[in-house]
């Protein structure tokens, strides 16, 4: 990719800033074009997204993952309420259908199957995790337990479901929706903010719901007649008028967020209102902002300039560049060795998709670039194999994986 011209860059969106030794972000880079390079040995190399599995395409892909016992099975969760499974082979042309809920499942606009994530125990017990807006439920999110038939690995037991909790949405939108589960075995949740604009109901702030938050759940206790506990050390246990069951708060939209599996940092893409998407590493007890800041922006005419309680994105770009960020996952496969350590991520609208080095070192983000072969694609989600290898599916169904082509550029 050619350097930007000067006329190009709008030097007001372009910042860095360092981040705090406890491993808080308090700030980064802004940006206004599709990729720019501060540090060109830390560039990651040129990458092409290809179809991974041409002869499938699954409706409405949302979720790409697999169950982490071994089988290098693929599951995908679809919108509608159906999870697929199928060999991780590229010339598998046709799926198993794992799990079918669609009659319970309202399927319009940001509802649907939203989550799916499996034990980290699943080869022994068998257990994996839904979320879902509820039919016949306005605006009702549930997140249930399931397990495997005791007869089939590739046919769930429908009847297995136990519901783990309720989250009552007021609007449609801001669903959220990724389960995913750490490497201290505990579940975690990203919701949205209830939805509507312009935070209706001002729940990004207000810790009292859940709503506008990443939770952090214990499902293999149960605790105060919920089916699930709180772990101890959740960051407001015991603190009068706020729920114990958030980890980091002030969160918009978090469309998917994805633990690294060398280190346990936590990635989030947080969907932006106005002006601004942003790339978060969640930390314990982080308020991240919304809506009292959009990005590092003030928001609203309550807006707040910078604060030491308020956790800056480590990245932002403004709606010049794209409108609907997509949050990624941190590449740890073998295929490409030197995009280890890469996060990777992409926008929706835009229909682009980048990679990101971030420095520990320095405590900055060294270079953002763009990944190649994305062209009229609106990218829904990013996942990985149990080897660690990055996927992506877009709206029409299609997944692709990645290939090198060439040196940085």
């Amino acid at each position: 990719m050619e350097s930007p011209t000067a006329e190009q860059i709008d030097k007001s969106h372009l910042r860095r800033r360092r981040i705090r030794r406890t491993g808080v972000s308090t700030a980064v880079i802004a940006i206004c074009i599709v990729a720019i390079s501060f540090f060109s040995a830390d560039k990651p190399p040129a990458v092409t997204a290809v179809r991974a599995f041409p002869h499938l395409r699954i409706r409405l892909p949302v979720v790409f993952t697999n169950a982490g016992d071994r089988t290098n099975r693929i599951f995908v969760g679809s919108q509608l309420g159906v999870i697929h499974v199928f060999p991780n082979d590229e010339n598998v042309s046709d799926t198993t259908v794992f799990l079918d809920i669609e009659d319970q499942v309202i399927c319009q606009g940001e509802e649907g199957l939203l989550g799916l994530a499996f034990h980290p125990n699943y080869r022994n017990n068998g257990e994996f995790f839904v979320y879902y807006s509820k039919a016949g439920d306005s605006h009702m999110s549930i997140i249930s337990r399931f397990h495997v038939s005791k007869d089939d690995p590739n046919q769930a037991d429908e009847n297995s479901e136990q519901e783990i909790m309720r989250i009552d949405q007021p609007f449609s939108n801001h669903n959220g929706g990724t389960l995913a589960f750490g490497p201290d075995g505990f579940l975690y949740i990203g919701l949205g903010d209830g939805g509507n604009v312009d935070e209706a109901k001002k729940n990004g702030q207000d810790r009292s719901n859940v709503l506008g938050s990443i939770l952090r759940i214990d499902v293999d206790r149960q605790q105060d007649g919920l089916n699930y506990a709180i772990p101890k050390d959740n960051p407001f246990v015991g603190i009068n008028n706020v729920r114990p069951e958030i980890w980091a708060y002030g969160l918009r939209n978090v469309w998917r967020m994805a633990f690294d599996r060398e280190n346990g940092r936590l990635w989030a893409g947080d969907v932006g209102q106005d002006n601004w998407e942003e790339i978060n590493v969640i930390v314990r007890g982080g308020n991240y902002g919304w809506s009292l800041r959009e990005g590092q922006h003030p928001y609203g005419t309550n807006g707040s300039g910078r604060r030491a309680d308020l956790i800056e994105p480590i990245w932002e770009y403004n709606h010049s560049v794209g409108n609907c960020v997509v949050g990624g996952i941190v590449y740890r496969g073998g295929k490409i060795p030197a995009l280890r350590g890469t996060y990777l991520f992409g926008d929706y609208i835009a229909n682009k998709a980048w990679m990101l080095r971030y420095n520990d070192r320095s405590g900055r983000v060294a270079s953002v670039s763009s990944i190649e072969g994305i062209d009229n694609m609106p990218i829904v989600t990013f996942g990985e194999d149990e080897a660690g290898e990055a996927y992506l599916t877009d709206a029409f169904g299609q997944i692709f994986g990645l290939e090198e082509v060439g040196p940085p550029r």
